[in-house]
């Protein structure tokens, strides 16, 4: 089961976060910390699952976007790990590009053609 939904820039800014079980919001900030250090501080040959306290992260980075799924310890990875670069494709395919928050004029913004369509902040 997921338990939140995180992106996050190279930064360590949150741009989106959506959890699927309350935790308050002074927890949710210490949280989003943690798990972002832990991801952000890993390189590029490390495995892309991390177990972290009583469930696993699942992370994928696209240019300077990072996204992070928290999950139960029942949950399947792999499914995770398809399930974000399924979810990249989407936005892809809906906002014709996404743009990386380096490259974007205002943060994490979906950009299609010269108009944004909307920004995540």
């Amino acid at each position: 089961m997921i338990k939140f939904f995180l992106m996050v820039n190279k930064q360590g800014q949150t741009r989106l976060s959506k959890y699927y079980e309350h935790v308050e919001i002074n927890k949710r900030t210490l949280l989003e910390t943690e798990v972002i250090k832990s991801c952000l501080s890993r390189s590029n040959e490390q495995c892309s699952f991390i177990e972290y306290k009583d469930f696993k992260l699942i992370y994928r980075q696209y240019a300077a976007l990072f996204i992070v799924v928290g999950v139960n310890d029942t949950e399947n990875e792999m499914a995770i790990y398809e399930f974000i670069h399924d979810f990249v494709e989407v936005l892809d395919e809906y906002f014709s590009r996404v743009v990386s928050p380096s490259r974007a004029a205002s943060p994490t913004c979906f950009q299609a053609g010269d108009q944004s369509s909307g920004c995540l902040y």
